[in-house]
């Protein structure tokens, strides 16, 4: 029976409630693709000694999957818009989950690059069309609460990523890590298969036509910093623990440190949404731009003197979670104002720039850890500033 009739089409409490735990199996997708999204971070030292490749190098594998899902999603929904939403879910879970075995599987480091490029165009196509089915599994008045299940899978994975990618690491090896997400990946495979109802596809949208809300000078003016806010965060983030490490966090702390970070993101996405119906979006922003740019000089500094502080590293890193992670509530809202008729359009194209920022800063990191980790800081700390004065200068 189609999604959207019986119960769920009646706006009946059943209804609710079985559309409701039916998303709890597309939350346990979002959470494999976040978590496969940032939990190479978590174990770059020990990829680059398996493979023989230099610590920047080995940052590319973070590089290449946020590239290719963000150009590879706006494909993707072209090409796949007349599958039934079941088929399609599915088999991006599939491919999610091949990909990761061939991650752990790699014997070279190309291998790897094209292992990381195929998961990443799993996840683009898996993410997007989790949200429409949920949407799609509820009656109106309970959209907020099942949209809300599904992000909630990425947003926990946000939180434990990298703190549980440098976990297993040390216990299991940087393999049997991406195997156990693969396993995650087959597992909620499995549960959409059983559990979800079958939905139809959808009108095929040629992609110059969804491309087009870029001619609308606001949305084209809010969407550049989407890409400056997270490549500034995310210069430091993808090189996250040989960063803590030079500020001496031992590896037994790191996870701890990391997993700040992850509560300070958690926080930082849901009370943004707060605060920004409340003040309004160019507030929430400036602040977060703010706390940003704060947190990442102060760590400069720490680097750049040898001060041992891991208490407030660790008050520090709670900030940058925080910051990194309220810009996408805000955001959003500025670009649904901007363009009302194509809301969910401009909230995937954020959803691509968000990627390209990840995959821009992970390079730039690569290149700014060369020149040692007080430079790495200093770089996203100025990218932060930025991102603050470009919100100053558009928000006129």
């Amino acid at each position: 029976m189609p999604v959207g009739s019986g119960a769920a089409r009646r706006g009946g409490g059943t209804g609710s409630w079985n559309g409701l735990r039916r998303t709890g199996i597309l939350a346990l997708g979002t959470f494999a693709v976040g978590t496969d999204s940032f939990i190479l971070a978590g174990f770059l030292p020990d990829v680059a000694g398996t493979l023989g490749v230099s610590l920047a190098s080995a940052g590319l594998a973070v590089t290449v999957f946020a590239g290719a899902y963000a150009l590879g999603s706006p494909v993707l929904a072209t090409l796949t818009a007349r599958l039934p939403r079941r088929t399609l879910l599915v088999s991006a879970l599939l491919v999610l989950a091949l990909a990761n075995l061939g991650s752990a599987a790699a014997p070279a480091f190309w291998m790897l690059l094209a292992t990381r490029i195929l998961a990443a165009l799993g996840a683009a196509a898996f993410t997007p069309n989790a949200a429409a089915v949920a949407s799609a599994l509820v009656p109106p008045q309970a959209r907020a609460r099942a949209l809300a299940v599904v992000v909630g899978g990425l947003t926990v994975a946000t939180a434990l990523g990298v703190p549980l990618g440098d976990l297993l690491a040390e216990r299991m090896g940087w393999r049997s890590a991406l195997i156990g997400v693969a396993v995650v990946c087959a597992v909620a495979a499995a549960g959409v298969a059983a559990w979800v109802p079958a939905l139809p596809g959808n009108p095929v949208v040629p992609l110059l036509t969804r491309l087009a809300v870029l001619r609308d000078r606001s949305v084209a003016a809010v969407l550049p910093l989407t890409v400056l806010g997270m490549g500034a965060a995310y210069t430091v983030y993808a090189y996250a623990v040989p960063a803590l490490g030079a500020l001496d966090i031992g590896s037994s702390a790191t996870a701890w440190v990391l997993g700040l970070y992850g509560v300070g993101a958690v926080a930082g996405n849901l009370s943004s949404g707060y605060a920004t119906d409340r003040f309004g979006p160019i507030p929430v922003l400036t602040a977060g731009y703010a706390l940003m740019a704060l947190s990442l000089g102060v760590m400069a500094v720490l680097a750049a003197t040898g001060t041992r502080l891991p208490v407030l590293i660790g008050v520090l890193a709670l900030g940058w979670g925080a910051a990194t992670w309220c810009q996408t509530p805000a955001q959003q809202h500025r670009l649904i104002a901007a363009a009302p008729a194509e809301s969910g359009l401009v909230v995937a194209l954020n959803a691509s720039c968000i990627y390209l920022g990840i995959g821009a800063g992970s390079l730039l990191g690569g290149v700014a850890l060369g020149h040692g980790v007080t430079v790495m800081f200093g770089v996203s700390a100025v990218l932060a500033l930025a991102a603050l004065g470009y919100l100053r200068f558009t928000a006129r």
